[in-house]
């Protein structure tokens, strides 16, 4: 699998990243897990417009499903025609959400360019990769990811406070994407967001190979975050940029 980082930008996009969106590719096939502001035209730096296979929102917070919508324009209105519907996996109600933020009637909404498939906990395979889906501990519906190909496999934490089952989801695995908003000895807020030392606190439990700390603000120290997490998880221990490539 290649794991590129297309924005990795918290709760708004900074100078440098858009908001959460990652392309995984593998046999040819590309999945995107979601795309938050700004994230579709950073998307186009790494893939063509037309050739994203599959996208899986982790949950339906503007940062990180919002430019669906210019997706929709994208697809909807291309010159040459509309392409095939495109499989969407998202929380209960992703295709209101969304026909809701372009102010457009629920029915039909997106759903002549978008394929929605409303996600649930537990496993599916999505062309070569293997996906594993967990509710985690944020305020809305909102899910981690396994992403499992030819035996290799990576997490993405999408956005969680504490979280055991999170824990579980990423035992073993060879790289944890894993959020890190908040800031040890800072913000105190339960079930929003972890913050580095958590992060790392997670990814020692979980035994994972390697980490990479995502979802920071850009009023945050992320150099912080990354220290706090070095300091209780004795692996690699990274920040997420935007334009960053893994190969797993």
């Amino acid at each position: 699998m290649k794991l590129t980082v297309v924005g990795c930008s918290g709760s708004f996009p900074s100078a440098d990243s858009p908001c959460s969106s990652y392309l995984v590719e593998a046999d040819g096939f590309r999945a995107v897990l979601d795309l938050g502001n700004g994230a579709l035209g950073a998307l186009q730096q790494h893939c063509g417009l037309y050739d994203v296979d599959a996208i899986l929102l982790s949950h339906l917070h503007a940062d990180h499903c919002i430019d669906l919508c210019a997706y929709w324009v994208a697809r909807n209105y291309r010159l040459e025609g509309c392409p095939d519907p495109l499989p969407v996996y998202g929380p209960h109600g992703t295709p209101e959400r969304l026909a809701r933020a372009y102010d457009m009637p629920e029915d039909p909404g997106m759903k002549e360019v978008f394929d929605f498939r409303t996600l649930t906990e537990g496993t599916f395979d999505l062309g070569p990769l293997r996906i594993t889906a967990v509710p985690v501990n944020h305020p809305v519906e909102a899910y981690a990811f396994r992403i499992e190909h030819d035996g290799r496999s990576l997490v993405y934490s999408g956005d969680t406070g504490v979280c055991a089952e999170l824990v579980e989801l990423a035992r073993g695995t060879d790289l944890f994407l894993c959020e890190a908003a908040f800031t040890h000895g800072k913000e105190d807020y339960e079930a929003v967001h972890l913050n580095g030392r958590q992060a790392g606190e997670h990814a020692a439990a979980a035994g994972v190979g390697r980490l990479v700390l995502t979802h920071i603000p850009p009023w945050t120290d992320a150099s912080a975050n990354r220290r706090d997490a070095a300091a209780v998880y004795p692996g690699p221990v990274e920040l997420a940029r935007a334009g960053a490539v893994y190969e797993l």
